[in-house]
């Protein structure tokens, strides 16, 4: 157990009489007391925080607005959970670079509103939306359907500051578009969860807003998605997003079939018509039915199926060759939602109460079939103490435990939550 903290300027913490109800339900997540819940305001008093516990041999949990903090394993009980949620300063907006800094704790909701008057957005679509804050995107590498044409976390992200394990400034990367150096740092940190140290500030890339999207919804046989998937993908055609979809999260959203595909096209107006048209066109050769859902369509499919329905809903990660995504999402437990990008294999799936380890076991095997990967991300911790939430099967550990004990000696950030327990 840490030494209590000193006096440090600039450093709110809280008690029972003034911490607000979402953050008493995390904390009693994590067997926390409201004093162990703090909030630096400002980057000096999160360095001062993180050279105590590394000083007195502390424990820390770094998080935003603690909406993922449930994700990954359950390791053991820390002595503070630290928020940068104060930390929210939009530093720099270079609108003709296309670039902004911010400060970590920013939510994403709070970027795209400054960014709208300025015709730009950052193309990013986590879970929880209208909390997520950017440093806990990258924490947890949390990119969703607009993957297809953006890319993800680290594709946007362009620099970074860090608090290290000792308390010192660490930075990589810049303020401008050909800057690279530093970029193995910032992958390093990219998806780390919270255990290699502590990100501070982000530099990212945006994008023009566009001036039209529209969407269709492709349903039919499995094998005339998966051909249609690939003829797409081998088009001149260029959607922003191309997911498939599970037959349950289909009903969810308005649609109807057993394997559905969403295809959305952003541009200029002409662009988006005559892209339609090429659509629409694929679609007909290979006898699919074609429908236009409502505006709030992928909105809708990412609350469902990112965002538990209940404390005991199942949420995960998992990823698989592109071309092994239509059998994958048509032999999911017929209880899932889920959804894959047709262009990189990777997805979203849930699973309500009562799912089995053995049943999640062989969702699983499924993935690892086809040199992917299954992760628990949200689930009963009785869930996780009987299966691995990560199940990493290959041979980096021995190289990720030495990239940690290099970057966090006294086991101090996160412990236990990442793969293999580190």
């Amino acid at each position: 157990m840490a030494d209590s903290l000193p006096l440090i300027a600039d450093l709110d913490r809280v008690d029972e009489s003034t911490v607000a109800p979402p953050w008493r339900d995390r904390l009693t997540a994590l067997d926390l007391t409201p004093p162990q819940l703090l909030f630096p305001q400002t980057l000096p008093a999160l360095q001062a925080v993180i050279r105590h516990l590394h000083h007195s041999g502390g424990t820390m949990r770094p998080c935003g607005m603690g909406t993922k903090l449930t994700w990954g394993g359950i390791g053991p009980p820390v002595d503070y959970l630290v928020s940068d949620a104060a930390l929210h300063r939009i530093i720099d907006h270079a609108v003709g670079d296309l670039t902004i800094t911010v400060e970590a704790g920013i939510s994403l909701a709070a970027v795209q509103a400054h960014l709208a008057p300025t015709g730009q957005f950052l193309p990013l679509d986590p879970a929880y939306p209208d909390q997520a804050t950017l440093g806990g995107i990258v924490a947890t590498a949390d990119a969703g359907s607009w993957r297809q044409r953006y890319g993800g976390v680290r594709d946007l992200l362009l620099g970074m500051t860090m608090v290290r394990a000792d308390g010192a400034i660490a930075k990589a990367g810049g303020r401008v578009v050909k800057n690279v150096a530093g970029y193995d740092l910032m992958k390093l940190l990219t998806g780390s969860f919270g255990t290699l140290g502590m990100v501070a500030e982000l530099t990212f890339r945006t994008y023009p807003l566009p001036e039209t999207t529209a969407t269709r919804i492709l349903t039919g046989s499995t094998e005339a998605i998966a051909a249609t998937t690939q003829t797409l993908l081998n088009s001149t055609l260029t959607p922003v997003r191309l997911d498939l979809l599970n037959g349950l999260l289909m009903r969810a959203g308005g649609g109807r079939g057993a394997l559905g595909l969403g295809v959305e096209f952003a541009s200029i107006a002409a662009s988006v018509a005559v892209q339609l048209d090429q659509l629409d066109a694929i679609a007909t050769q290979q006898g699919l039915t074609i429908t236009t859902p409502a505006p709030d369509f992928w909105d809708t499919l990412t609350a469902t199926v990112r965002t538990p329905a209940h404390s005991d809903a199942i949420t995960a990660r998992f990823g698989v060759l592109p071309t092994a995504l239509p059998d994958l999402l048509a032999n999911l437990p017929t209880t899932a939602i889920a959804l894959g990008n047709g262009g990189s294999g990777l997805g979203f799936c849930q699973f309500p109460a009562g799912i089995t380890a053995d049943q999640l076991r062989r969702v699983r095997r499924q993935c690892a079939q086809q040199r992917g990967f299954f992760t628990l991300l949200d689930a009963p911790a009785a869930l996780k103490h009987t299966i691995d939430p990560w199940g990493y099967p290959g041979n980096a550990i021995a190289l990720m435990r030495q990239v940690k004990q290099s970057f966090d000696p006294q086991n101090g950030f996160s412990p236990g939550i990442f793969v293999d327990g580190i």
